[in-house]
């Protein structure tokens, strides 16, 4: 697993300081659109190593960064350049749309 773990406890170290920007995946285990999105945010986390840094947050583990956030549907994938919110997507997504909003950020 190429992916990072997010919590509410790591998310300012891991995510809001990174030096280069993040997607963050907000999944929980029974959401069935999660598990069809997280074969294709594995893939973008070894595509674009050391380029962006993937991770995921399990929102029924930690509630105050999803609260935080406004996360109300998931899977919802956060990208966050330079500790901001750059680009927010809410559902499942194809890769090429994923991949063209990475690049956009990565620009």
């Amino acid at each position: 697993m190429s992916e990072a773990v997010f919590t509410d406890g790591n998310f300012k170290s891991e995510v809001l300081d990174s030096k280069i920007p993040v997607l963050v995946d907000f999944w929980a285990e029974w959401c069935a659109p999660c598990r069809m999105v997280a074969p294709i945010v594995e893939k973008l986390a070894k595509e674009y190593a050391g380029k962006l840094k993937v991770g995921k947050i399990n929102v029924d583990d930690n509630s105050q960064t999803p609260t935080q956030y406004g996360v109300q549907g998931i899977p919802t994938l956060i990208f966050f350049k330079g500790g901001q919110v750059a680009k927010q997507v809410v559902g499942f997504q194809p890769e090429q749309k994923l991949k063209s909003v990475i690049d956009e950020l990565l620009e």
